[in-house]
This record gives structure tokens, C-alpha cells and sequence, in this order.
């Protein structure tokens, strides 16, 4: 047992995890209006239609967040099957063509729960959900998640349909990520890298059959691989890295931006950073990344010094989850991976994952409270 932290040491960690967070969203709900207002008035809606959206979310978000650092996290250890299962169904009613009255499609996608005109995307909480339920049995298995049939055999009978769920929405994107960061908290716990290397090989050619069998998903990758052979599938691509070339050191201004005009798809929402890049350019962009880089190392020092084996796989779970998705996004707007749907937390159009996303920041920082109020570590 060792002595608790004085609150001196270390609570301003989690009060700059906070003052950050915060501020990304205040960035997020500006970007979004400058990234969305030309698009809201083609579809006869007022300019600041998302942004206030948006706003509505923020706030419900930061209720969430202030209401999560207040739970003890070690509730989420009681409670994570029970909101496993819950994510599983909500995730199986987007697949049932009998409930098509409560589901939302989007291009072909069924990734939406609509309740009157409230909308929610149950991948989201399933990231959340997935993180917990993983943190949770391999804080009580211990050093068995060393073992294949009586480690990690047991999370892959659980999280892997899971995320077929998730893939069959279509979401690919997003099934991939629960898969990882599955994979990131048992790799924390201790898990076999053998054992992952070996998942990979037999999963490859299951994934190689699945983005052959959807004609955009192979247009994105061989557009990936070969950036010239379709001018039509590397579209975005080609006008987001236009939009930071555009934004040169101060970028161009806020409001002032061209991409958004049509040129540049999803400019305010899977293509924020590239519209940040061009409007506030090199130094703007520069200072997002950075602002995500303190939330990262911030993360994982909590995790580090967590009061327990459960709260340290916990916090880096969503620490993982957090800059993950926003390394992703911004390597996806920069044309260093395969194009994906996959949002820039806190400031991504989106009122499902910024409400998520809020709320296991809140999960993050009563874990690094939580140092200062006990010794034990298990």
C-alpha cells in the first residue's frame, strides 16, 4: 500500500484536462459554423443551423461530463455488462427491418436511433461500453489475459460480434476502432502480441473480402494507393489537402474559406480539420494538434498513476479512444491513411460522439481525482 498523493501533486492534471476539453468544444462549435453555414442555407435551413446544434450538444455533453466526474468510476466495474448489453441491443435494433420506424438511414447506412427528431448513434456508446467491459474482466483476470483460451479467447467471443454488429450497419471505420481499442486495453493488461499478430493474419482476409464487397470502400483504398487513377473517388481527398495548401501559415481567415462552397464535402463534420487548416491555417492547425497532444499526455500520466488496475486500463482506454480517433481524422484529412468517417473529438459535427466523448473525459478525471483519495492500488 503507498501513501494517497497530496492534492497539490497532481489535481491540476485533471483541471487542465477540463479547461482544454473545454476549450476544444468552444473551437468546435466555431469551426462548425464557419465550416456549415453556406451548406445549411442551400438546404433552406438558417446559417447557424449545425452550429446550434452542435451547441445543444455541447452542453448536454458538459452536464454529462461534470455528472460523470461526480460517479466513483469503480460503478462503471459493476455495471459493465449490464451496459454491454444494452449497447448490443440498441446495436441489433439498427439491423431489424421491423424497426425501421425508430432507425434513421443516411447514404445507405443505418447508424442512427431517432426518437421523435433526436437522433443517436449507438456505435458511439459502444466504443465507451467496449472500453469498460474489456478494463473490467481483464483487471479480474490478471496475468490469465497472458493465455489465449482462457485470456483472450473470451474478450474475442464477446467484442467480435460486437463489432460484425457495428460492420454490418455498414460502419467499417468504426468497427475497426472498437476492435482496437479492445485490443489496446488487453495489450495494457498484459496480453501477447503473438496473439494479436496471429488474430491479424486470420482476419485479413475476412476484411480484404468485406472492402472488395462494397464498391466505395475499394475505391477509397485503391485511390489511397493510386492517388491519380480516379478523379471521382479521390475527390475529397484532392480538395482537402487543396484547403490546407490554401491556408499557408494564418490561413485565410475565419469565414473566408472556399472548400466549404461546395468544393470539399463534410467540410464540417469528417473534414473539419482540413477547413481549420485552410481558414486558420499552419499555426491554427498546429495549435489543435498540440491541444490534443496535452489531452493524450495528461491521459496517460492518470492512467500511470491510477489507484488501481481497473482504473489504469480504464484511463487508457478512453485515452486511447480520445487521441486515437483524433490521429485518425487528422491523418485521414492530411491523405496519410484511407479516407474513413471517423470524427475529430470535441469538434467534429456530431452530437452522439461529442456527448460521448465529453462524458468519458468526465470518467478520465474523476479517475485522476480519485488518486487523492485512496492508497490501494490492485
Amino acid at each position: 500500500m503507498k501513501k494517497s498523493l497530496p492534492s497539490s501533486a497532481g489535481h491540476w492534471e485533471t483541471r487542465l484536462i477540463g479547461i482544454i476539453v473545454v476549450a476544444l468544444v468552444a473551437v468546435g462549435i466555431i469551426a462548425v459554423y464557419g465550416a456549415s453555414s453556406v451548406h445549411a442555407v442551400r438546404i433552406d435551413r438558417p446559417g447557424s443551423y449545425f452550429a446550434l446544434r452542435q451547441l445543444t450538444g455541447a452542453a448536454l455533453g458538459i452536464v454529462a461530463l461534470l455528472v460523470a466526474t461526480r460517479i466513483d468510476y469503480h460503478i462503471w466495474r459493476n455495471y459493465a455488462w449490464p451496459v454491454l448489453a444494452v449497447v448490443s441491443v440498441l446495436l441489433l435494433v439498427l439491423l431489424l427491418p421491423f424497426m425501421s420506424f425508430v432507425t434513421h438511414e443516411v447514404n445507405a447506412a443505418t447508424r442512427w436511433l431517432r426518437v421523435g427528431s433526436a437522433r443517436f448513434q449507438p456505435s458511439e456508446l459502444a466504443k465507451f461500453a467496449v472500453i469498460v467491459w474489456v478494463a473490467m474482466l481483464a483487471a479480474k483476470k490478471g496475468s490469465k489475459v497472458r493465455e489465449f483460451k482462457g485470456g483472450l479467447l473470451p474478450f474475442l467471443v464477446i467484442v467480435l460480434p460486437l463489432c460484425l454488429l457495428i460492420l454490418f450497419e455498414p460502419d467499417l471505420s468504426t468497427a475497426c476502432l472498437v476492435f482496437l481499442l479492445a485490443g489496446i486495453v488487453l495489450f495494457t493488461a498484459g496480453a501477447k502480441i503473438g496473439h494479436f499478430l496471429l488474430i491479424g493474419v486470420i482476419a485479413l482476409p475476412f476484411l480484404y473480402n468485406h472492402i472488395a464487397s462494397a464498391a466505395y470502400q475499394l475505391a477509397r483504398w485503391s485511390t489511397f494507393l493510386n492517388p491519380g487513377e480516379s478523379q471521382d473517388a479521390g475527390w475529397q481527398i484532392h480538395q482537402s489537402l487543396i484547403g490546407f495548401g490554401a491556408g499557408r501559415l494564418f490561413g485565410v481567415g475565419f469565414g473566408h474559406g472556399s472548400q466549404k462552397l461546395g468544393h470539399l464535402p463534410l467540410a464540417h463534420s469528417d473534414f473539419i480539420f482540413s477547413t481549420i487548416g485552410e481558414e486558420w491555417g499552419f499555426v491554427g492547425a498546429t495549435v489543435i494538434v498540440l491541444l490534443y497532444a496535452a489531452v493524450i499526455t495528461l491521459g496517460f500520466r492518470v492512467a500511470r498513476t491510477a489507484p488501481d488496475r481497473f482504473g489504469m486500463l480504464l484511463a487508457t482506454g478512453i485515452t486511447a479512444l480520445l487521441g486515437v480517433t483524433a490521429l485518425t481524422h487528422m491523418a485521414v484529412n492530411l491523405a496519410i491513411v484511407p479516407t474513413t468517417g471517423l470524427p475529430l473529438p470535441f469538434i467534429s459535427y456530431g452530437r452522439s460522439s461529442l456527448l460521448v466523448s465529453l462524458f468519458a473525459t468526465g470518467v478520465l478525471i474523476n479517475i485522476g481525482s480519485s488518486r487523492f483519495r485512496t492508497g490501494k492500488r490492485k
